[in-house]
């Protein structure tokens, strides 16, 4: 029995729904309820919690969820507000019509409420249909005031609760609004408000031509990390494949820079199996993700940093190698 004290991992439910693409619209497996879909998730070895799409599926209530999750062992950590599929497909902060705007902001508060009642710790704010698709569509310094000023009422109507955003470059508009690490921290900081924070993903920060370590240290210095999702993609589109599969290297630096900087948190995937066992992608994922801590642990830190003030890459890559194949090979 393994004497290691990992870290909590977590997972979006929707990486056990049925998944639907312009080329399948039907589907590729059988449409799945949020209760089925908690349970399935129930059955990954050393899942903790999940973050939870709200609305629920037709017919559940809040009160299903809680004995669902109880059920299987799971704890919420997020919910997130869908504010981004057809409804608000002219977006949701930045809806040119204010009832559809209104009605995102109720729908919002709603997830504030479901938060409350799940004991989560935040809930996820991912804008996808704010942006742009076409040069001269919109008024730039407009459509910015909606979205920090929108943030801003809905956080400071909800003290209590932390808000996270969870930025992407585009899709499903071709630009989205909060696009990047550092814009994201501006319109934080343009709010003045303690309970925003960003959710950080590690495929969207690769997607964005960032690095997620580099990334996460600016977010960490400015107190803003709320949470995190780790999942992987060949850098041009955010394929959301497997955590570790592609970008094995990078990922370690990524939790790295948690590791130094002390950061407390769940360790949650973002994924979407279309073709394969979605509990196998799943317990694969927690599998490496366990290497990767166990690499941390044996990491020789202070020898690092040396060969980082030396700015020296094949000494800083020697030394993070012994780590990671030693860790594998265990």
């Amino acid at each position: 029995m393994s004497t290691w004290n990992y870290p909590k991992f977590g997972a979006g439910l929707w990486h056990f729904a049925n998944y639907v693409d312009r080329y399948a619209v039907d589907g590729y497996g059988p449409a799945l309820s949020t209760l089925e879909q908690i349970r399935i998730a129930g059955t990954v070895e050393d899942l903790s919690y999940v973050d939870v799409p709200y609305p629920f599926t037709e017919g559940v209530s809040v009160s299903d969820v809680k004995l669902a999750l109880a059920d299987a062992g799971l704890k919420a950590i997020g919910v997130t507000p869908e504010i981004y599929l057809r409804r608000f497909s002219r977006g949701a902060f930045t809806n040119p019509d204010p009832t559809l705007r209104k009605q995102a902001f109720e729908l919002m508060h709603e997830a504030v409420s479901v938060v409350r009642e799940l004991g989560a710790n935040y809930v996820k704010v991912w804008p996808g249909q704010d942006g742009w698709d076409y040069p001269f569509q919109v008024d730039h310094k407009n459509l910015w005031r909606l979205a920090v000023d929108g943030m801003r009422e809905l956080a400071s109507a909800n003290p209590d609760v932390k808000f996270a955003i969870e930025y992407k470059p585009r899709e499903p508009r071709v630009k989205m609004t909060w696009d990047s690490a550092a814009r994201t921290l501006l319109g934080i900081e343009e709010m003045g408000l303690d309970n925003v924070g960003i959710l950080l993903d590690f495929g969207h920060a690769l997607f964005a031509g960032e690095s997620p370590a580099g990334s996460a240290q600016l977010i960490i210095d400015h107190g803003r990390l709320f949470g995190m999702d780790v999942n992987d993609n060949l850098r041009g589109w955010d394929d959301d494949l497997v955590v570790g599969t592609v970008h094995m290297t990078e990922i370690f630096e990524f939790f790295y820079v948690l590791k130094i900087n002390n950061w407390q948190g769940v360790w949650q995937l973002d994924q979407f199996p279309f073709r394969e066992d979605n509990v196998e992608a799943a317990n694969l994922s927690i599998r490496f993700l366990k290497h990767v801590y166990r690499a941390l642990d044996k990491l020789d830190i202070v020898a690092l940093q040396v060969a980082q003030v030396e700015q020296n890459p094949l000494l800083a890559q020697r030394i993070i190698q012994n780590a990671l194949l030693t860790a594998i090979e265990e």
